[in-house]
């Protein structure tokens, strides 16, 4: 039986990559280099396919002539600017509404730290859909995905087994983070991460192609 809904938040709930890669493309360009895209995308939702440096890395190429601390000082500001700008993603809302007329919990299973989850989800006015929010700062250093703590103190926080629960993911780093806590992961690659070829036990294109009905027809044991 479902008992929980778990969400990633960054490139899930709100599309925060697409606006971060754009920019460090564009501060790559403006030094004559080229963001390489595909060791960016493995950082995405944790570190534990690639430890790539976007800032370091180009300062590396422009021979130490750029300062990596001021270009994520200006990477942060612009990308911070097109954040703001963005919505919730399709179907999101409607999905937890959903949970919540048939008494499922719903929660947030993040790697960024609650300074940044917590004050996006305010922002948004969906802060209170949720039970818990579990980030960064709530698993040991170095153990966010695609380490399963998040999601295993999530099932702990919610008093749910796995077998009870659902999540939803993005990318490479969560799907695999689900999957090692044991849960049926729902994958909803955005503009990015499509490209990584991101795949769940259920793969759809937007959560506002699944209705919760639909879903629990395709969990098994549901």
């Amino acid at each position: 039986m479902l008992k929980a809904l778990l969400f990633d938040f960054d490139g899930l709930i709100l599309d925060t990559e697409t606006p971060e890669v754009l920019v460090w493309q564009s501060i790559y360009r403006e030094h004559g280099f080229k963001l390489p895209v595909d060791e960016w995308e493995k950082t995405i939702g944790g570190y534990g396919i690639s430890n790539f440096d976007a800032a370091e890395h180009l300062s590396l190429l422009s021979q130490g002539r750029l300062d990596p601390a001021t270009m994520r000082i200006r990477y942060r500001r612009e990308s911070d600017l097109l954040i703001h700008a963005s919505d919730i993603m399709p179907g999101v809302t409607r999905l937890i509404e959903q949970a919540r007329e048939q008494g499922i919990q719903a929660a947030i299973g993040s790697s960024s730290p609650h300074s940044w989850v917590d004050a996006h989800a305010k922002r948004l006015g969906i802060f209170h859909y949720f039970k818990h929010i579990i980030c960064q700062d709530d698993v040991p250093p170095g153990r966010t995905k695609p380490n399963p703590d998040i999601y295993l103190k999530a099932l702990d926080m919610l008093k749910v087994q796995n077998t009870e629960a659902v999540v939803f993911e993005d990318s490479l780093n969560g799907v695999e983070a689900a999957r090692r806590a044991g849960i049926f992961v729902v994958a909803v690659p955005n503009p990015l991460t499509v490209k990584m070829g991101v795949t769940g036990d259920l793969t759809v294109s937007s959560l506002a192609d699944l209705s919760l009905q639909g879903l629990q027809g395709k969990i098994p044991g549901s």
